[in-house]
């Protein structure tokens, strides 16, 4: 069974006052995602990256992760393993089908510190097989738009006991909540929502609404553009670069949505 939080004895103070209480806390370990591909005579396995998250949902992660990062293919048949360790997932390509071994080879520059210019990492995610995700003309309401954040929050079930985690929803051009997914990094989160996508052999979500419970970082809209996800809408603020990425891929970007407002940045 997952377990995805834990209560801790604390000491609960208000004023000068204080008293003994229960506490949840989100809970945080490391996922070892390794890679089999090859033929079945000369498998090869290797690892491709190790990442704090929630534990539960590691089969979405490990495979949003490998879409977005441009070395598994949108649609495909990839298996994945939970090993002994719970800290480890494993996932096989069909013998035939072979990764980007260049994509396996580079360094992730997904992180806000690896330094890289704006121009560097759009050129990377391009290379990776992001395309222009054509943003839909029709028009979406600003009604609409405010009854989303309300409809994520009261589906995050796990924040309502820890109120630690960040969320990622996907809505239809309606405002249809589809999927949920919760962890404690906002990347893994999202990652979640699109490996679930790819169970469900729904990539490209062009037709969808992206709500992120946070901010709207580079990471989030480069995972957004290798979805093929058409409109981005973020509680908090939108970096400079997340702006650029969204300009370069014809993404809608909201950002500040909240209390009945939001700025249009894209």
């Amino acid at each position: 069974m997952e377990i995805s939080r834990q209560s801790v004895t604390i000491q609960k103070y208000q004023g000068l006052q204080h008293h003994p209480a229960e506490d949840w806390l989100s809970i945080e370990e490391p996922l070892e995602i390794r890679l089999r591909y090859g033929p079945e005579t000369d498998r090869i396995e290797r690892p491709i990256s190790i990442t704090m998250r929630t534990p539960g949902k590691d089969a979405e992660l490990a495979l949003g992760f490998l879409v977005t990062e441009g070395i598994l293919a949108a649609m495909g048949s990839a298996q994945v393993e939970q090993t002994n360790d719970s800290n480890m997932v494993v996932v096989s390509l069909p013998e035939g089908i072979q990764p980007k071994v260049a994509s396996l080879e580079r360094h992730f520059y997904t992180t806000s510190s690896c330094g890289v210019c704006g121009k560097t990492s759009i050129d990377a995610l391009q290379a990776c097989g992001a395309k222009n995700v054509h943003t839909p003309t029709t028009d979406l309401k600003a009604s609409l738009i405010y009854q989303l954040p309300q409809a994520l929050r009261t589906s995050q079930a796990d924040f309502e006991w820890t109120g630690g985690l960040h969320a990622a929803a996907l809505f239809d051009a309606n405002g249809q909540l589809l999927l949920v997914r919760e962890d404690v990094g906002r990347h893994n989160a999202l990652d979640k929502l699109i490996g679930a996508a790819y169970l469900e052999q729904k990539l490209p979500l062009d037709q969808t609404i992206l709500l992120l419970s946070g901010r709207a970082s580079f990471e989030l809209l480069q995972k957004a553009a290798m979805a093929g996800i058409s409109t981005v809408c973020a509680v908090g603020a939108p970096s400079s670069l997340a702006v650029q990425t969204a300009r370069e891929f014809g993404i809608r970007l909201i950002g500040f949505l909240r209390e009945n407002r939001f700025n249009l940045y894209t």
